[in-house]
Formats: structure tokens, sequence, C-alpha cells
């Protein structure tokens, strides 16, 4: 099978795995809902598919929890600015840890301080912001270490022998 129809695959994966997970498990904080699952597919993205096909994933994964109504529009700044930070760092440095921080930073810290151009937006009190701040931290953090532990052991039993990136 042709790299790009594997990537195409493994992302149409991804975002289905995104979608689904998302409905089970998520953290409520005043306007947003905070996913880990999306971190954690975030990193395995980082790893398996790389910046491009991670964005997309990213984007309509949001774009598709948005259409349910089990999203809100908080998802795009923070899943597509955490995958494409872990996704370069993963091919420049070929580490899952530095995915891993790459996505927590991505989200965590760049992408709940790009909501608040949102917030203003949707005339949000910005008292509001710290709230938020954290939840993305929390989430971030919890989705970047599950998908840790799952990269390191797939790991350990040479399943990721061959990593796109």
């Amino acid at each position: 099978m042709r790299n790009d129809t594997k990537k195409l695959t493994l992302t149409s994966i991804f975002i289905a795995m995104n979608v689904v997970l998302s409905q089970m498990i998520y953290i409520p904080v005043g306007p947003i809902k905070a996913f880990p699952m999306q971190h954690f597919i975030n990193v395995l993205c980082a790893v398996f598919v790389g910046p491009w096909y991670g964005l997309a994933q990213a984007f309509i994964s949001s774009a598709l929890r948005n259409f349910f109504g089990t999203g809100s529009l908080f998802a795009f700044p923070g899943s597509m600015i955490g995958v494409l930070l872990a996704s370069l760092l993963y091919r420049k440095f070929k580490r899952i840890e530095v995915a891993s921080i790459g996505e927590w930073i991505g989200t965590g810290l760049i992408g709940s301080v790009c909501t608040i151009p949102l917030m203003w937006m949707m005339q949000i009190d910005m008292k509001g912001f710290m709230p938020i701040f954290y939840a993305f931290l929390l989430s971030s953090l919890i989705g970047s270490i599950i998908a840790y532990i799952l990269l390191v052991l797939l790991n350990k039993r040479n399943l990721l022998t061959k990593r796109n990136g």
C-alpha cells in the first residue's frame, strides 16, 4: 500500500476513534469541553502520520464534534496547534516523549492562550480564562501521558519499527 494511502487510512481511523471516544470521555469546564482523547489521538498522529495529516485529523474531528453538538469552538485552536507542534517536534527528534511534550505545550499552553480571541468574540467574561487554561493543561497532560504509555509499549514490542513523520 502506498505511503499516502496508508496515512490517509490511519488519519480516517484516528478521526473515527476521536469522535467516538470523545463522546465517552470529556471534562466540562464552563463554555468548553476538554477532551483528553483528542490529545491522545494527536500524539498518535504525530508519530504515525505527521503534521499535515495530523492537522487534517484535528480539524475534521473538531468540526464533527461541533456538528454533532458534543464539542465547542475552543476545540479548533487547542487541537490543531497541539498536533502541529507535537508532529513537528517528533519529525525533528524522532522521540515519543518529545511528541507528548509538544502536544502538552501546543495545546495546554499555546492553544489555551489562543482561545482568548474566541472568548472575546463570544463575549465570555475573561475571568473564565483561568479555568479554561487549567482544563486545557489537564486534558492535554492526561491524553499525552496515555499516548506516551501506549507508544512506549508498542515500541518495546517492536511494533513501531517504521515511524512516519
